[in-house]
Order: C-alpha cells, then structure tokens, then sequence
C-alpha cells in the first residue's frame, strides 16, 4: 500500500508538533568550565536563580548567573572534587537554613550545619535564606529600647527594637565589643541573639563563644560562623542565613538582635564572587549591584505591628573602616541604609576613652522615642555638654589664662568623659546607669579628683543599692524620674558625695 504525498506531510507535521512532548525532560546539566570555585553549566533551562545544584562527591552550588547558553554557579565545596563533563541536577529547592528554638545555643555555619560538636540540630522547619523585607503597613514605629548596658550608647546614642545601628570604625577600636556587651546585657531582657561572623579567624571566633559561655549568654544566642578560611560564597550566605532564622523567630512574636560582623569582608567575599563571574566591576572594583546586596539584607530589619505578633528583628551591622575614612564607598553605602550610627574613634581609644564613641559623629535616627523616660530625663544635655568640652579643651591648649567660666566647663567635661569609661564584659543595668549621670548632672562630681570618679561611681552605686532599696526598686519599676523621686535621689547621692569627700580628703 502507497503512501499519499499529503499523508507523509501530515505525519511529519504531527511529529513536530508533538516533538516536546515526546522528549523525556530531565533536570540534569553538565560542567563546561570550573576553576577558582565557580562552575558553569549548561542544559538546565529551567534553573532557577539562588537554586541549590547537585554536583558529584555530594558537592553543592548556588545559582548567581543565568546566561543564555548556560547558568554560573559558586560551589559550596572543594572545586578540585569536579571536573569538565560532569553530571549536575537540580535539587528544585531554593537555598534554606534550619530555624527554630533548637538553634538557640548552637554554633552553625552559614548553611545551618553544626560546627561545634553538639550533635545534629533537632528542627524540622527551614527557610529561605533570601526574603522580600516587610512592608510599610505591615510595620510599627519603633518606641522600646534595646539596652546595650554602655553608659555612652544608651544614653546619648539610643537603640530601639527593630532599629539598623550601624558600628563604624577602623580595625581594633572595640567595635565587636560593644556588639558582644550588648549581647551579654540581654540576659534578662527576653531577646534572641543572634551572632554572625564574617571572615574573621576561627580562633577569634572560639574566643567570642567562650566569653559567651562564661556570662551565660550562650543560652539565648545562635552563632552563625563562616571564617576566614572558608569559601567566598559562604562567607556571602552567611549573614542572609542568620537574618532567616531572626525573622523566623521575630514572626513568632519575639525580639531578636542580630549582629553582622562585619559588612566589610562580607562586600570583598561578594565582589570576588562577582569578578569571578565576569560581571562588570564599577567603583573600587565592586559590582553595580553592591549596594542591594547590602540594603536587602538590612531591609528586613523590622519592628512588626501589633497584628502581626509585634516581634522584633534589630540589626547592629558593622563596618570596618581604613583611617577613619567614613566617606569610603562601602562604608557610605551602609551609612545611608541605617537608621544612625555608632562611630568609633582610633585617637580616643588610644588615650584610654573606652568604648571610643565619638558622640559629634555618632547619631541615631530614632532618638529618645526608644529611651525610659528617666533615661531622657538625665542625659537630654550630655551631648551638648561633651561637645562643649571637646571645642573648649582644643582652644584651652592655645590659651595658659582660663576664666572661671571656662576652667568650669572643661572640669565637668572632664570628669563626665571619666565617667563614661566602661570596661568590657562588664554592662550595666539602666537603673544604675540613670543614677551614675544624675549624680554628674547635679555637679557631685565637682570636687572628686578625676582619678578617683571611677571608684566614686563604683561606691555611689553600691551605697544606693544597700541603704536606698525603696528608690532603686521605684526607679526599676516605673522607669520614670518623677520630681519627688529626683528631689529624694539628689539628698541621697548628696549625703554620700560629703562622705566620700571627706574619706578621699577631697
């Protein structure tokens, strides 16, 4: 039997009409290029931005780049494990991370996995690294505090729940000192803590985890680690991964605060994945995008409304800066995504003014609205006071004849910068710190050497607590300064003052 003309071209149209459906798809792809930890693959179309890839030996990737004719992929192992033409698949899932309350004093890596020897974390619930933020209408104004326990930040320089504090400063001027004194002050504030390192040494970090231990503040805090050793692109993830399990928790209603330690390394880990790419460098050799990379992390910071459970995730990223140049372009960039910043100054934390805030260049966005109102009470005029002092103590140098009015100004000043010294690991609890600037405030310090205002303090706070209880407890309870309770608080801190002169011959 013949074949009609017409009948092959029917068949043959049939045949490419229904040609895809006759294919078997698989999502499996293979390496054209690896080297230097980056791998390209081609054959998977439908690979999907973020996705995590199987490679042999159980190695992972991550999906950065989608080309034409192929994907670019960062490995999240060893590339010597990989070689040209092998086999990728698709896993379907978006890179996620445990969370829950089974991370909670746990030491992760940037994938979630357990580094400190504990066992395996026991949660069977997981999120996505990467989040849109929360929206405008689904958020609050920020109006509690987060007490760092440091007399200089929680006065002058305030943090509110759900706030982005920037820590600003070069290297070695106590930046992840005051992060870590404002998580071992949380202990009995009801808040997660969150600790992210950033490629710092892994024996900086084991450091962190023992002072940690040691205050007891492991019980509350997950640290999240991707060391210096480790790959670009972990070192890249890392903080994403601890942003997700904060706003797991933050979604339960909770409050949470997470550290970013620091930004820096984390923009190097991030521009070298970029270069590695072939995608195009633009200002010091960062990529255009650099900046999202930083904004949609620190976006998801956020105080939830009411409706929502009214959780908190607060961010306290910090920057490493070089020569206190804070006009650098990363550092410019973080700047302008938070809600105010802490600067750290190299000459004050030389000259033993620790922790070293420079409160003229350190300001924050949300101000009093997260302070107790006794807090606002006390040190409404302290910046304007150190600033005073600051200005007057470089004219002073000029000039040998000080009028009495000036000579004033720069013996307060003086004895206030004393008395907002502060040792590490050592916070202190609002009420105290309330009392320690109501006693500068009411001139006690006048006639105190400035070498003994730290023992002065020390004794002063130790005294109300033993033989003024009722007004320690009222102060702690209401957390306002009412004028009976000021007027009570300045006789006592007057009847110690003249005893204290008298004892150190004042």
């Amino acid at each position: 039997m013949a074949l009609r003309p017409e009948e092959i071209s029917a068949l043959i149209k049939d045949q490419i009409e229904h040609y895809e459906d006759r294919i078997e798809t698989k999502d499996i792809g293979y390496v054209i290029t690896v080297g230097d930890g980056i791998a390209l693959v081609q054959g998977l179309d439908d690979a999907m931005a973020g996705e995590l890839l199987l490679f042999p030996h159980d190695v992972y990737g991550m999906v950065m780049n989608l080309e034409e004719e192929h994907v670019g992929v960062v490995l999240l192992g060893s590339d010597s494990l990989i070689s040209e033409g092998d086999e990728v698949s698709r896993t379907g899932r978006i890179i996620e991370v445990p969370v829950g309350d089974a991370l909670r004093g746990r030491v992760v890596n940037a994938l979630g996995q357990p580094i400190d020897g504990l066992g395996e974390i026991a949660t069977t619930k997981y999120r996505p690294i990467e989040r849109v933020a929360p929206g405008v209408m689904t958020r609050k104004g920020v109006h509690q505090p987060v007490q760092t326990g440091l007399k200089s930040i929680d006065s002058m320089i305030p943090i509110g729940r759900g706030q982005r504090e920037l820590i600003i400063g070069d290297r070695q001027t106590g930046k992840t000192a005051i992060a870590i004194d404002t998580i071992i002050n949380q202990k009995n504030e009801n808040m997660y803590c969150i600790y992210v390192a950033i490629g710092q040494k892994a024996s900086t970090v084991a450091q962190i985890v023992e002072k940690l231990k040691q205050h007891g503040a492991m019980s509350y805090t997950t640290v999240v680690a991707s060391t210096a050793s480790e790959l670009a692109p972990l070192q890249y993830i890392a903080p994403y991964a601890g942003c997700a399990m904060g706003e797991e928790w933050m979604e339960e209603g909770k409050d949470v605060l997470i550290v970013y330690d620091d930004l820096s390394k984390h923009a190097v880990a991030y521009r070298t994945l970029s270069l590695l790419l072939h995608r195009p460098p633009g200002r010091e050799a960062y990529p255009g995008d650099v900046f999202y990379l930083h904004s949609r992390l620190l976006e998801r910071a956020a105080k939830l409304s009411d409706e929502l459970g009214g959780g908190s995730l607060t961010a306290l990223p910090i920057i490493e800066t070089q020569a206190g140049d804070i006009s650098a372009y990363i550092p410019t960039n973080v700047i302008s995504i938070t809600d105010g910043q802490i600067f750290l100054q190299t000459d004050m934390f030389n000259s033993g003014v620790r922790p070293a805030v420079d409160s003229g260049l350190s300001v924050s966005r949300v101000g009093s609205s997260a302070q107790i109102k006794a807090m606002k009470k006390v040190s409404g005029s302290l910046k304007l006071q150190l600033a005073q002092y600051r200005e007057m103590l470089s004219f002073a140098q000029f000039g040998s004849d000080l009028d009495a009015a000036t000579k004033a100004v720069l013996d307060h000043g003086e004895r206030l910068t004393e008395l907002l010294k502060q040792d590490q690991y050592s916070p202190m609890t609002v009420e105290h710190q309330v009392v320690s600037l109501l006693a500068a405030n009411n001139g006690c310090l006048k006639n105190i050497p400035v070498n003994m205002v730290k023992k002065y303090e020390k004794d002063m706070l130790s005294y109300m607590d033993i033989n003024h209880k009722d007004l320690m407890k009222e102060l702690q309870e209401t957390h306002v300064l009412s004028d009976s309770l000021n007027s009570r608080f300045v006789k006592a801190l007057a009847d110690f003052t003249k005893q204290f002169e008298m004892t150190v011959g004042a």
